[in-house]
């Protein structure tokens, strides 16, 4: 879209209101909205903004910068009453307006840049799976004398709400909800009412689905899309199931363990790279008829797998969605269709064109342009050191790994085990993303500083539980 076509969009739809999106190192969204009228002075020079407002972005001592907009990324909101034209931005520095180190967005287009510097690739393509629940209702509080939450779920008879008495006998008990028909599947006309604003955007929708957690856990997956844009529509697409599930009077968490007990929320990636329009990931014959190449950037990944889980796995509650027994990879290898793999290589993917891999670890707690590129960079480290994942006893293993004996698990690499020991891990493992100049040491270090407060905010307070097994101690 050029400056003609989206000047006569706004004409077309009366658009009375610009509003601005930006991505945090947080990975949250911030806005900022003016006049239509003010188009052309918004184009050319951009917005300033207070950039030590923003968490881990600034100091207070060098907070100015600059907000351009990318017209590519103009869609019409769905949601304001006011005709409202969205673009989405990079942050960039106020003097040469060109994105800063510590901007997401810029970060993603530095690893595309990169990407095609070394010649091993021209296109990256990707799928985010996007597991979210979405409940009736949900209250928490906290201060220094109580804490608590509360859940509720009109699908699940363990956690209905007050008002609703299950009159019609059609919520769940002790089952499990995976593709779970309607009417149990409450939600479908919600769901589906996201996916149509999605498609109407834009974004392909592979398909969507109620998950395997009972309390209204669901899923959507896109078709391949292209990196970094991927990076804009995950975002554009969280922002839709959130003010959708509001719209219809319920609330949506991507928070990677929401309900104690029940299957958790992930975000598998999967992965694809093209040169000149050819799946190179793609070679007859080979271990699940993967090429060199595709193996080398699945060595990259694991190899970095520690340092990578800070950016796909950045809460502390990811941690307790990492767990055995909930399909949730623990062990850092590959194999075939294995679902306890942190990487795993589908089977209904086998021919030249669809050829690809899944990193299984991730979740949408993550600041998916941050995760995406740290994913990109050590793939590709991987094809430039030539890692096998087979020297360094990363797979492939094709069976259940939980069945092994611990000796057995043993042997295996571990992801961390808390975010703590996820933001240690990067603090030792991160040239593999600065070296290529993609990353700098003043991002590594401000989000490492960012999420360690999350953490000790996490760690340093009495968990309602802790009343159960201590109070009377």
């Amino acid at each position: 879209m050029d400056v003609k076509k989206l000047k006569k969009l706004i004409a077309e739809n009366e658009i009375k209101a610009i509003d601005l999106r930006y991505c945090g190192l947080d990975g949250k969204w911030y806005h900022i909205t003016m006049p239509a009228g003010r188009l052309d002075s918004v184009l050319e020079r951009g917005v300033p903004f207070d950039g030590s407002s923003i968490p881990g972005m600034r100091t207070v001592e060098s907070g100015d910068m600059v907000l351009m907009p990318d017209i590519a990324s103009a869609h019409i909101d769905p949601f304001f009453e006011t005709p409202t034209l969205e673009l989405i931005c990079s942050i960039c520095d106020a003097e040469t307006r060109i994105g800063v180190m510590k901007d997401p967005r810029s970060v993603a287009q530095r690893a595309q840049a990169y990407l095609k510097k070394t010649g091993v690739a021209d296109t990256s393509l990707w799928i985010p799976e996007l597991e979210f629940h979405l409940l009736d209702g949900a209250e928490f509080m906290y201060d220094e004398f109580s804490s608590g939450y509360t859940l509720t779920s009109s699908e699940c008879k363990d956690s209905l709400p007050e008002d609703f008495d299950d009159a019609d006998g059609v919520s769940q008990q002790d089952i499990k909800g995976y593709h779970m028909n309607v009417p149990f599947d409450r939600f479908y006309e919600v769901r589906q009412e996201m996916v149509e604003i999605m498609e109407d955007m834009g974004i392909k929708i592979r398909y969507h689905h109620h998950e395997v957690g009972l309390s209204s856990q669901q899923e959507i997956e896109t078709e391949l899309l292209e990196f970094p844009k991927i990076c804009d529509d995950t975002m554009v697409m969280k922002d839709i199931i959130r003010r959708t599930a509001l719209e219809n009077g319920i609330t949506a968490t991507f928070m990677p363990k929401p309900i104690y007990n029940q299957a958790g929320n992930g975000m598998h990636f999967h992965m694809m790279l093209h040169k000149k329009g050819k799946n190179i990931f793609y070679k007859k014959g080979g271990y699940a008829d993967l090429s060199k190449e595709a193996l080398y950037f699945i060595g990259g990944i694991l190899k970095h797998g520690k340092s990578i889980i800070a950016f796909t796995n950045p809460s502390t509650n990811s941690f307790k969605r990492l767990l055995p027994g909930f399909e949730a990879p623990v062990k850092l290898f590959f194999g075939l269709a294995n679902r306890s793999a942190a990487i795993r290589i589908p089977k209904y993917v086998n021919d030249p064109e669809t050829k690809r891999f899944e990193f299984r670890t991730g979740d949408a707690t993550c600041n998916p342009y941050l995760a995406m590129s740290a994913l990109l960079l050590a793939g590709l480290d991987g094809v430039k050191n030539k890692i096998d994942p087979t020297k360094h006893n990363f797979g492939p293993f094709d069976d259940n790994v939980f069945a092994w004996s611990e000796e057995k698990k043993a042997t295996l690499e571990s992801i961390p085990g808390s975010l703590k020991e996820a933001l240690d891990a990067l603090k030792e493992d991160h040239a593999y993303l600065t070296d290529s100049g993609v990353f700098n040491e003043e991002l590594i270090e401000s989000y490492i500083a960012l999420k360690m407060k999350e953490h000790n905010a996490v760690n340093n307070r009495p968990h309602p539980y802790e009343m159960v097994l201590y109070y009377n101690q």
